[in-house]
């Protein structure tokens, strides 16, 4: 393929380079003629171990080639990717200026030049955009752009997952190849373009892939924050800090794995908050503060929050919760995110009715039976023994668990409304109309 790879920074050379040397036909574009003159020289204008090397064998070998012009690059080119920089405005937001330039001399070039063997030209972003950015700014851009001339273009974005000081071994050995796009045209493309990888392109939603590149980057952020911010804790109690993440890290069943990593309601029960806030009583009594885990809290706080207030702004005054339970399969209240949610409800004025498979009152207790009684002391008038009866009249239902019993009632009559805590009812119970996903 003949791919435009345009801007010459980190990821820019290093896309350039690795995709020349396994074998297309590469033009590099960048408006600082410094780099171009760089990588006719068969030099690489940035710093990456193994790099150099690869930039002068693909400039030797024809492959690799670099271009002020955009004009040039596209010319005949299947596919253009832009690698620009997206930088932080004095406010934080993402100045997305160098997005436009780069699809305004895209537009241009393409309208032009000479299109590819397909007669068409794929404009796929590698730059880390907020989400809407390819369908608000990119291909509108693209479209204005050519005024109808020119090739048949598609929009998408394959956001990168380089590090810098690893970019090339990142590159040729990613964690996943995601393809942003509702364009088959542009997902074949991209498909094509990555062949030689191991990995298979994965093609998602645009909004999907735009999204990824910012969950990881701010889960990499909060693992740097969660290891500093106990280290400055376990310091000054005497612990070594390095010796419990080394052995924390072994754990891969629930430490370093997918659990905990999927949107859904707050957590509770009887081990993590309450260890939590013990570990936030130590901070301060040893003088430590630790906002990061201080926020956890706060925000666990406000999942409870939103769910009491997309309630009251509904026209529902009867409620059905289906689980009290902090999780399925147990009957602990202890601090169950649902035990708080229903005092809330009950004390905005809702009729609630509870339905949960394993809890008995007459069954509970020790600290269990305590906690309840002091937050829910008229449980046993507000369980129901089926949902049906949960169910009854309800004009919301508010749903964390997926037991078969649950499901078949929340199908057979569904209420007008229903709030999905935890994304776990399925395809049947998500096509129903009044459907409602918490994060989703």
């Amino acid at each position: 393929m003949k791919v435009a790879v345009i801007g010459l920074g980190y990821v820019g050379t290093v896309t350039a380079a690795c995709l020349a040397a396994k074998g297309h036909d590469v033009w590099g574009v960048d408006i600082d003629v410094a780099k171009i003159d760089e990588i006719r020289a068969g030099r690489s204008p940035v710093s990456e171990p193994g790099l150099e090397t690869i930039v002068s064998d693909a400039v030797a070998a024809g492959r690799l080639h670099a271009s002020s012009s955009c004009a040039q690059a596209v010319d005949r080119a299947d596919i253009s990717l832009v690698c620009v920089g997206t930088p932080s405005t004095a406010r934080g937001a993402t100045d997305l200026t160098h997005i436009r330039h780069a699809v305004d001399d895209i537009s241009a070039g393409l309208r032009d030049g000479a299109p590819s063997e397909s007669g068409h030209h794929s404009v796929v972003v590698r730059s880390t955009v907020p989400p809407g950015t390819v369908e608000n700014v990119v291909a509108p851009a693209l479209t204005a752009g050519l005024d109808g001339r020119g090739s048949a273009t598609g929009v998408g974005i394959c956001p990168e997952f380089l590090r810098e000081g690893s970019g090339v071994a990142d590159f040729l050995a990613p964690p996943f190849i995601i393809a942003g796009t509702s364009d088959p045209v542009v997902a074949t493309a991209v498909t094509g373009l990555f062949s030689f990888l191991s990995r298979p392109v994965q093609v998602v939603d645009v909004r999907t892939a735009e999204a990824l590149k910012y969950a990881c980057n701010a889960f990499h952020a909060t693992k740097v924050s969660f290891a500093n911010e106990l280290s400055r804790l376990f310091r000054l109690l005497g612990a070594d800090s390095r010796e419990v993440m080394s052995l924390f890290c072994q754990d891969s069943v629930l430490n370093i794995s997918p659990r905990y990593l999927q949107p859904g309601f707050a957590f509770g029960g009887s081990c993590l908050p309450k260890d939590l806030r013990s570990l936030l009583h130590l901070a301060r009594m040893n003088g430590a503060d630790l906002p990061l885990l201080s926020g956890t809290l706060a925000t666990n706080e406000l999942v409870i929050n939103e769910v009491v207030d997309r309630a009251v702004a509904g026209d529902a005054r009867t409620v059905a919760l289906l689980g009290l339970s902090f999780k399925m399969a147990t009957d602990d209240l202890r601090e169950s995110p649902n035990v708080e949610l229903s005092e809330r409800l009950i004390g905005k004025g809702f009729d609630l009715r509870i339905y949960d498979q394993i809890v008995n009152p007459t069954r509970l207790v020790g600290a269990n039976q305590r906690y309840v009684a002091a937050k829910l002391p008229h449980l046993e008038r507000l369980l129901a023994d089926h949902p049906e009866r949960a169910l009854h009249k309800a004009g919301l239902a508010i749903v964390s668990v997926n037991d078969p019993v649950a499901m078949a009632a929340l199908l057979a009559a569904p209420p007008p409304r229903i709030i999905d805590l935890n994304g776990g009812l399925g395809p049947e119970v998500e096509a129903l109309p009044g459907y409602e996903g918490l994060g989703w």
